[in-house]
């Protein structure tokens, strides 16, 4: 079917008259009466009959006006939908994220975006460092949030702000509050997080790089916060983030370590695959949170 007659014939249809129709449309009545004629032919029915000045639709010209009607508005609609996914307005967001923004990080900041942004469906996942790189690079995530510093082949970061790491210990620990050389700090029992976890691997970088033993893994959890609690309960030490542990530390649950020569920071990045062009809302989102996250670094 002719779309072009289709929609001359629903001007037609809408206004009761070739004439309005012709004017609305900005055509000669000739060449919209003759593409009301072609459509005629196309179908095989009469459509339009004479009624005074103007026009009636048969009993076809009426169900074709009605199933036109909707067919004109889905159009729009598409049109509409399509040009909010291209503007990054509606559409899926999914985000990959490590144990420590997924906590306390990424919780504010989505709640605020979908606010601001209702069309966007967002998707938050969690893991350690390598799941969050390997989600990425697999399309399984449009973006990453990633703390620390582990690199990823393919990956562009870009660092939102510099945390560091402590050691936090028990507060009745014989380290607490002191300033200790390394190798006495990795004699003490250690606990760890899973394989893939980019503090593990900050710890053991540190060991290598100072030629110390790395400690006694006296404890593993893949979960931050499990860990802190063990500390909190009396048991082992632990390098942390500082974000993780400033609560723990100011109501004196847990205590610092400062070890001699060592300041580790510990950066927050935005993470996507190189050479690989955004989705609309994963740019948008973007576009968003560095300045939301500029007016907002008191959250931190």
């Amino acid at each position: 079917m002719n779309l072009h007659a289709l929609r001359i014939f629903t001007e037609v249809a809408n206004q009761g008259s070739v004439t309005r129709a012709a004017e609305a449309l900005l055509l000669s009545q000739p060449a919209v009466t003759a593409q009301v004629r072609r459509l005629e032919a196309e179908v095989g029915l009469t459509l339009l009959t004479p009624q005074g000045r103007g026009v009636q639709l048969t009993e076809a010209g009426e169900l074709l006006a009605r199933h036109a009607q909707r067919l004109f508005a889905m159009e729009k609609e598409i049109e509409q939908r399509l040009q909010a996914l291209k503007e990054g307005t509606s559409g899926r967001l999914r985000v990959a994220a490590t144990n420590l923004p997924t906590n306390l990080l990424l919780p504010v900041w989505l709640a605020k975006f979908k606010r601001e942004h209702p069309g966007i469906q967002l998707e938050l996942v969690s893991g350690n460092s390598r799941e969050v790189f390997e989600r990425l690079l697999s399309f399984e995530a449009d973006l990453a949030v990633v703390a620390g510093g582990w690199e990823a082949e393919g990956v562009l970061r870009e660092v939102l702000f510099e945390d560091e790491l402590w050691f936090i210990v028990p507060v009745d620990h014989k380290y607490a509050g002191r300033l200790v050389p390394l190798a006495d700090m990795m004699k003490e029992p250690f606990l760890l997080r899973g394989e893939g976890s980019s503090t593990r691997q900050m710890l053991i970088s540190l060991c290598i790089a100072n030629n110390v033993e790395p400690p006694v893994v006296g404890l593993q959890f893949y979960g931050m916060y499990e860990s802190i609690r063990s500390v909190i309960s009396g048991y082992g030490a632990m390098l942390v983030p500082a974000l993780a542990a400033r609560e723990y530390v100011e109501r004196g649950d847990v205590a610092i370590v400062h070890v001699e020569g060592v300041k580790l920071n510990w950066p927050i990045s935005l993470c996507q695959r190189k050479a690989d062009p955004l989705s609309p809302a994963a740019a948008r989102f973007i576009g968003w949170i560095k300045p939301f996250f500029a007016a907002n670094k008191k959250m931190l």
